[in-house]
């Protein structure tokens, strides 16, 4: 990774990259709770996965950053989204809560209401929200000491059958009451699962998110969503064709 930011200089941009083998304390931190859920997709269950949720560990000096995610294309300015006020929230996020739209989203789809520790403390009617695109406020986090509500719910979810599909119901729980709705053209969804999205859609959205399988560098990827991931792709380089990725 190093040597390709070297020979494709980034501009203006300052890179640091960092490896996960060097977080020492994830895998002690994270790994006795994980190796104790078993049958898990391994999409979900990877320590990588879930490394969003200690960001103000792996960004100690850093108060407030942009997330995004591998899978992503930013096709706007962004400037304007560093300043919007998200009201002492700890999550600046784009919703998933509206019914019949693809990408809609309910806590009790992916969290065991049937048990009281989970029926107690949420409400299942309260509105989800992406991951892909998120603005953190990592001063508020550390405050509220959110990294360790995450290893609270990641523990009860080991005792038992609590959460489907790994980190996104972990951040819903671990950010609730904690997230500021963005306006919806920061984020669209879908296009790594869904072939409805429009052009018009893509057009005024500000970052494209290829979730689900569909991903744009494979075959199975959605055809007519590809040229906006493959115009920043250049595949005649050396490391790609070693890679075997073809547009």
């Amino acid at each position: 990774m190093s040597m390709w930011f070297l020979m494709n200089p980034p501009g203006k941009a300052t890179i640091q990259i960092q490896s996960i083998d060097g977080f020492e304390w994830l895998s002690i931190k994270y790994n006795e709770d994980q190796q104790k859920q078993k049958g898990l997709d391994p999409r979900y269950a990877s320590a990588l996965n879930h490394l969003r949720f200690y960001l103000p560990d792996i960004l100690p000096s850093v108060n407030k950053i942009v997330f995004l995610d591998h899978d992503v294309v930013v096709r706007k300015d962004l400037t304007r989204l560093w300043h919007i006020n998200i009201k002492g929230k700890v999550n600046g996020a784009v919703e998933t809560c509206v019914e019949g739209e693809p990408s809609f989203r309910r806590m009790d789809m992916f969290i065991n209401f049937i048990d009281p520790s989970v029926a107690t403390r949420f409400d299942a009617n309260t509105c989800t929200w992406a991951y892909g695109m998120n603005v953190f406020d990592l001063q508020e986090w550390r405050k509220r000491n959110l990294t360790a509500l995450y290893h609270k719910y990641l523990e009860l979810g080991s005792k038992r059958r609590l959460l489907k599909a790994g980190s996104l119901p972990l951040g819903w729980m671990t950010f609730y009451k904690h997230t500021h709705a963005l306006d919806r053209t920061w984020h669209l969804l879908g296009l790594g699962y869904y072939s409805g999205v429009t052009r018009a859609q893509i057009e005024q959205e500000a970052v494209i998110h290829y979730d689900g399988v569909m991903k744009p560098w494979l075959d199975l990827g959605i055809q007519k969503y590809k040229s906006y991931w493959n115009k920043h792709v250049s595949y005649e380089h050396s490391y790609l064709q070693q890679c075997n990725l073809h547009e």
